[in-house]
């Protein structure tokens, strides 16, 4: 069994699948960019990137699927990841071919994600290519160090312990993350430990497809108390850009989109600056 995928005993994965479902965003983004839009047939309802996704079938969510949609799409391959779509590959394993891929936990296992994709659906060389161009974009790091308090809005507040991708590219450009040493992937956050740490900078990224506005910022201040912080005084709270999720994904995009947000941002914090 390769290592990059675990597979049901009774089927072996087909070497060129002609009919993909992929439930996870991340991946569809991926296999996009590898230039496998044709033979996707199914998709998430949380698939955004590329816009272009908006025609493809809506089976499922992250962990759910409807079995019915998936018998009739027949697909060769559905793609997964570890962790909240476990269950799925639990239940849909015996009649489907699941590819359950690895979680990235740092920016590298993000680039080595669009590998295994790559390797899954014989991509190789493409895959490669698009691995090599996202090391290239990468920001350089930023060395000095701020504390600083990161969140998102899942359908209520959750931030991230040290093994989550979102923590580690936070680290990569000078945020400290003040759960950074959370032995946890994601945690739900106290805001009387905020206020103990009184971070530097703050970063919060609303939810999904919400119409986040500065009336909406200015609820959560003072709903939260944030006023009373010192990243608010100074003028250090930013919010993500855009109506998609931003840092809660972990495509190429991330890459290419959120580092050099996060990497310019903290910039300007820090006082450092990059030709």
């Amino acid at each position: 069994m390769d290592h990059f995928q675990i597979r049901h005993e009774r089927k072996e994965i087909p070497d060129y699948p002609q009919r993909i479902v992929s439930l996870n965003p991340s991946v569809t983004e991926i296999l996009y960019e590898l230039g496998m839009e044709d033979r996707i047939v199914g998709v998430s309802a949380f698939c955004a990137r590329p816009p272009a996704t908006s025609k493809k079938r809506r089976v499922g969510s992250y962990g759910t699927a409807r079995s019915e949609v998936l018998e009739e799409l027949n697909p060769d391959l559905i793609f997964v990841v570890t962790g909240y779509q476990e269950k799925f590959y639990d239940r849909f394993s015996k009649r489907f071919n699941v590819v359950m891929l690895e979680l990235p936990v740092t920016v590298a296992g993000i680039i080595d994600l669009v590998t295994r994709v790559g390797n899954a659906v014989s991509k190789v060389r493409g895959a490669k290519a698009l691995a090599r161009s996202l090391i290239r974009s990468l920001p350089d790091p930023i060395d000095s160090a701020v504390s600083g308090y990161f969140e998102i809005d899942l359908g209520g507040p959750v931030s991230f312990g040290r093994h989550s991708h979102i923590t580690d590219a936070l680290s990569m450009y000078g945020f400290d993350s003040i759960y950074g040493n959370e032995n946890k992937e994601w945690l739900k956050p106290d805001d009387n430990f905020l206020f103990s740490r009184d971070p530097e900078v703050i970063i919060y990224e609303p939810k999904m497809y919400s119409k986040f506005t500065d009336k909406s910022l200015q609820k959560l201040i003072d709903g939260r108390g944030w006023n009373r912080l010192s990243a608010w005084k100074a003028g250090k709270l930013f919010v993500t850009p855009g109506p998609l999720d931003f840092f809660a994904h972990h495509g190429p995009s991330f890459i290419r989109e959120v580092l050099p947000w996060l990497s310019s941002i903290m910039q300007s914090v820090s006082g450092t600056s990059r030709s």
